[in-house]
């Protein structure tokens, strides 16, 4: 008897998604609750459970099909899988010819490998793409994703690790070299857009249209809190099992600073301005499929540890794809670190409602006056974002000036100053 996996209700005013990757393949076995299938909504990817153990049936949908909540997208079998999974094998169509159209689970059009039940794991169309351009084979490399799955990362350092010359099977490539015409062929790759970058793009450009957008900037000398950073460490992470950031300090002196000048706390809705008493951070944290920007709530009441807690926990999960629906709503303010990528200077783009985005850049040593003496300082770029039709130009380098102030002299964080 076949039990309907039906797609689960997605949160609030979501009534639809579109099928990221699946789990589980035609005659896996598969326990009651376990996760067979990803979505991928506006927010974030949500993982589908089976409702009863058994073994995976017919997938009634394939990756990147668009479902609505309560559709039928696949079935769960009775049995352990032992029996089934042959049989599951003959019900499969057979693997088509180069050039072919493709099948579930199969090369597509844009150059996928294909999915089956004898990987490691089911393979992401975007960990596919990877094992396809780097020429590894994905049954030889170690998942380091949730449940061993594997990530991009995985398959890039297998790759590097593989002698020069070796195939996907790690036998020598007998393949003629090409010709010079083969080689210099121009290519193209359509790849459909993801529910969550098509929304990325879609609030982005609304905020542009709909805001009075203006950026102003600053720069800060963290020699401060670099040497604040090297001096606790390592007494930090032992007493509070995670790793002391620079995040931590300027989400701290970030919420000081927003009590300090409330209107970049701000935000208008319809005629009128509503002020909030407390500093819920989003804080933009990069995942497989895109930038995602989970929140700190109440982070003026957190600790630097606390703080540091948090943002690692939201790192780990974004990571896996778990991170959920209510941890993506209600920021007051965003910071947004580009450094992390090398970022020197940017203006970043406010997250509607909010009224205002920090952008953060890479610190580098940059002569500056001191004293009346040239000297190298680790310097970083500020960048303020913010909707000018609600903060004025004073306030918004008010802001800078107090986070600065904050950051090259850390003790006023600790006294709140």
């Amino acid at each position: 008897m076949a039990t309907e996996v039906l797609v689960p209700v997605l949160g609030e005013s979501i009534t639809e998604a579109t099928v990221g990757e699946w789990l589980k393949q035609p005659g896996d076995p598969v326990a009651a609750d376990e996760p067979i299938a990803s979505l991928e909504t506006d927010k974030v990817s949500v993982e589908v459970p089976s409702p009863v153990a058994g073994v995976m049936g017919q997938h009634a949908v394939k990756v990147g099909d668009t479902v609505e909540v309560g559709a039928m997208i696949a079935t769960i079998e009775s049995g352990d899988g032992a029996a089934a999974a042959p049989a599951a094998a003959q019900a499969a169509p057979a693997a088509p010819a180069s050039g072919s159209d493709p099948v579930a689970g199969g090369y597509g059009n844009h150059g996928e490998a294909p999915v089956t039940s004898d990987t490691p794991a089911a393979l992401s169309p975007s960990v596919r793409r990877a094992v396809l351009e780097h020429g590894v084979d994905p049954s030889t490399v170690k998942g380091t994703g949730k449940d061993g799955r594997l990530t991009k990362e995985d398959v890039a350092a297998a790759a590097s690790s593989k002698p020069a010359g070796a195939s996907a099977t790690g036998a020598s490539d007998a393949t003629p070299t090409p010709s010079v015409a083969a080689s210099t062929a121009r290519k193209e790759e359509r790849v459909k857009m993801t529910r969550l970058r098509q929304t990325i793009a879609k609030r982005l450009k609304e905020a542009q249209n709909t805001a009075a957008m203006l950026t102003t900037f600053n720069d800060v000398d963290m020699t401060a809190v670099i040497e604040a950073r090297a001096k606790y460490k390592d007494l930090f992470e032992k007493k509070h099992g995670v790793r002391l950031g620079f995040m931590g300090f300027f989400v701290k002196a970030a919420t000081m600073a927003l009590k300090d000048i409330p209107s970049v706390n701000a935000s208008i809705e319809g005629d009128e301005i509503v002020y909030h008493d407390y500093a819920d951070i989003s804080v933009a944290v990069s995942a497989p499929n895109g930038l995602v920007v989970p929140v700190i709530r109440d982070a003026q009441d957190l600790s630097v540890a606390g703080i540091e807690k948090t943002i690692g926990d939201f790192g780990k999960r974004a990571k896996e794809g778990t991170l959920k629906m209510d941890e993506m709503k209600g920021g007051t303010f965003t910071i947004s670190n580009g450094g992390v990528f090398g970022s020197l200077m940017s203006t970043p783009i406010i997250n509607p409602p909010q009224s205002a985005v920090l952008g953060l850049h890479r610190i580098e040593d940059r002569p500056v006056v001191r004293d009346g003496q040239v000297v190298v300082r680790p310097m970083m770029y500020l960048a303020l974002s913010y909707d000018h039709r609600l903060i004025d130009g004073r306030e918004a380098v008010t802001f800078l000036v107090a986070l600065k102030n904050a950051i090259e002299d850390p003790t006023r964080i600790l006294i709140d100053l």
